[in-house]
């Protein structure tokens, strides 16, 4: 066990290379001549220097380097070159002004910038307090792991540490999709709660759930779902690795879950909820002639346009919500690990502030919620519990604050995790030619290594057009849910495809009818599509040519790769000619001609959304431990939950992971309040 005290916080030699913890670089530098702006101080006030500090930002290590004279700050450098391209990273300049004519680190941030700007603002404070001859320590609030071991050991804590104790009925940790709404329906029923969340705002909206038979259903006159056909369909995506108690539960209860949500949004709100039905929620019927016969459950319920004419996202408006009602959110707190009683009763947790380091007891008379989110954005657990997943991923659009530390905290405290991986893998991770599927080094990114993919997601990558491998081979029948062409290409040369279509883009995706999210490149129209594919251009890793020989150099084939990938488009055209895909059995409708300018080619990889790789959790919500028995006073949802997914995503039942998260988010509070049995 690492002892922890309140001096030294989490001093943790495994932490220090990834996690920023350091005391600060105290070389003494000649100070220049202060900068026009530059706020100053009397003389004295400073040891003449260059001093660095850095924080964890919502995706890397944030560093700032500080050079005082005497009595000024004389230059600012701000390294946030590991956030997101278009926030963070574009917020530098901005940030480096605010700092320049800051007196003491205190600066306003960047708007859409939060968790970066606070970081900043952080490794700030530390340069000056070194520049004033005071000693520093940036904590973190967990061990990290490493590449040998991704849980790492359960934090020891003493209590002389714990400086602030807060009594309450039920502990909800996380802020995010099933935080947020477990902490609307526990704040309706005028419950005794509190909700802790590591960063400083809500977390990131997924518009798309799944509900089955909901009013909103009922309303648009879709027929009546067959509960055992999708019981089934599930646990074949799982390959039965699932329970089905645990399916059963969101089958049986997601309507109520809706009903729930519809009461906040549009009864209070006055929103819209768009539900997807009809030929918009399908498949055409042709692709079951020959190809495997998918379910599609009527279920796909959003917001956006209520969304996106408020410019509030469904979460913020949950907060909202609650905040109405007297409740708030503990932001800047981190859970640090779970606390249980001599019984094995999980009794509550201990946090940490990311502001001071402080840590906090928060007792829980009735149970936590962990909602804190899968690992997408930890390589040490993605490596080394999702290898496959990982050898195939080009790019990611997950948040990258989901580290996977509440199933660490959770796993320590004796809970099960799955034993099978279940990324979320979309097909839309585009890369320049030559780039290979798996992780790249990145010093600024967590664990040192990052997917090398700079657009988050190419949605144009979905549609079934031709795909060859770097031989300038077809491969696979590209009509397919998402994961699976990633994973066929798992068996191909660096783990990446090539794409290939022709001028008629748009209305060959207006023919292959894909779903779900997919579908915004067929009804975003021209406008959108072309904004996607100028993107990507702009990226060097699309390639608009006037000929397909142009196109074959720019996707980087030579000699007889190159000779092969020409000889595979005459073939695919022929194909498409006679209507007939001998090769793969891609139906008909899906086949599309390789022939009129300009020319379309990219590669490809999978792009990583999420993780549902959890926790093993009951009909009820309940974790269980490594003897799958329940752990009494913890509940786990969302994407840190498990036993409803394995091996992969069902993405043509749009919706069904949100669907699943909101629906045990309010079972959670039914079980812990005794709203039920």
């Amino acid at each position: 066990m690492n002892k922890i005290s309140r001096k030294g916080f989490l001093k943790i030699a495994a932490a220090a290379a990834m996690s920023g913890v350091t005391a600060g670089a105290l070389a003494a530098c000649k100070g220049g001549a202060a900068s026009s702006g530059a706020a100053s101080a009397a003389p004295g006030s400073y040891i003449p220097g260059t001093y660095e500090g850095t924080a964890e930002g919502i995706s890397s290590t944030v560093k700032v380097t500080m050079t005082f004279s005497d009595s000024a700050v004389t230059d600012v450098v701000v390294d946030t070159s590991g956030e997101t391209a278009s926030y963070g990273a574009a917020a530098a300049d901005q940030l480096k002004q605010q700092l320049l004519a800051s007196a003491n680190g205190e600066i306003d941030g960047v708007s859409g910038s939060t968790i970066t700007s606070d970081a900043v603002m952080k490794a700030a404070k530390s340069c000056f307090a070194q520049a004033k001859g005071e000693a520093t320590v940036t904590s973190v609030q967990l061990p990290t792991g490493d590449e040998t071991d991704w849980l790492g050991k359960e934090p020891d804590i003493d209590e002389a540490s714990i400086t602030e104790t807060i009594d309450t009925d039920i502990v909800i940790v996380g802020a995010g999709n099933g935080g947020m709404f477990a902490a609307a329906y526990a704040a309706a029923n005028g419950l005794n709660f509190r909700v802790v969340e590591q960063n400083s705002a809500v977390q990131d909206t997924r518009h798309w759930y799944g509900a089955i038979d909901s009013s909103a259903a009922k309303d648009a006159g879709a027929p009546a779902t067959d509960k055992a056909k999708l019981l089934s369909e599930i646990s074949r995506y799982a390959s039965g690795k699932c329970d089905q108690r645990v399916v059963k539960t969101w089958i049986n209860e997601s309507a109520a879950m809706h009903d729930f949500m519809r009461s906040i949004l549009e009864d209070k709100y006055g929103w819209e909820c768009e539900f997807t039905a009809g030929d918009e929620a399908k498949w055409p019927d042709e692709n079951g002639e020959h190809n495997t016969d998918y379910l599609f459950p009527v279920q796909e319920h959003n917001y956006m346009a209520s969304e996106s004419k408020s410019g509030t996202p469904r979460n913020v408006l949950l907060q909202q919500y609650i905040e109405e009602l007297g409740y708030t959110v503990d932001f800047k707190t981190s859970l640090a690990k779970l606390e249980k009683d001599a019984d094995g009763r999980i009794t509550g947790i201990i946090a940490q502030s990311t502001e001071d380091g402080h840590f906090i007891r928060y007792n829980a008379n009735d149970g936590v919620l962990l909602a804190c989110g899968g690992f997408p954005g930890n390589p040490y657990m993605m490596e080394q519990l999702d290898p496959l997943g990982t050898s195939v991923t080009t790019a990611c659009s997950y948040s990258p604050s989901d580290k996977g530390y509440g199933i660490r905290a959770a796993v320590w405290a004796g809970a099960n995790l799955d034993k099978e991986a279940a990324p979320m893998l979309f097909d839309r991770g585009i890369v320049a030619p030559g780039v290979d599927g798996g992780y790249v080094e990145s010093e600024s990114a967590f664990g040192g290594k990052a997917f090398p993919g700079t657009i988050r997601q190419y949605n144009p990558g979905t549609q079934p057009f031709l795909k060859v491998n770097r031989n300038g081979e077809r491969f696979a029948n590209e009509s397919c849910p998402y994961n699976d062409i990633v994973y066929a290409a798992a068996h191909q040369p660096g783990r990446v495809y090539a794409q290939i279509c022709d001028a008629n883009i748009l209305e060959d995706a207006k023919r292959f009818h894909t779903i779900g999210c997919s579908a915004q490149t067929r009804n975003g129209g021209e406008a959108y599509l072309q904004s996607k594919m100028d993107e990507a251009i702009e990226a060097g890793a699309l390639f608009k040519c006037d000929t397909i020989e142009e196109l074959a150099d720019k996707l980087g084939f030579t000699g007889e790769a190159k000779d092969t990938f020409l000889a595979t488009i005459d073939r695919y055209n022929e194909l498409y000619d006679n209507q007939n895909d001998v090769d793969f059995g891609k139906p008909a409708y899906r086949l599309s001609a390789i022939r009129q300018a300009p020319f379309y080619g990219c590669w490809l990889g999978a792009s990583l959304l999420c993780t549902e790789q959890g926790i093993a959790i009951n009909e009820k919500g309940q974790a269980l431990d490594n003897d799958n028995k329940p752990m009494p006073g913890l509940y786990v949802t969302g994407d840190m939950s498990g036993s409803f997914f394995a091996n992969n995503y069902p993405c043509l039942m749009a919706g069904v992971a949100m669907g699943r998260t909101l629906t045990f988010a309010m079972k959670a509070i039914k079980q812990m309040a005794g709203l039920e049995k």
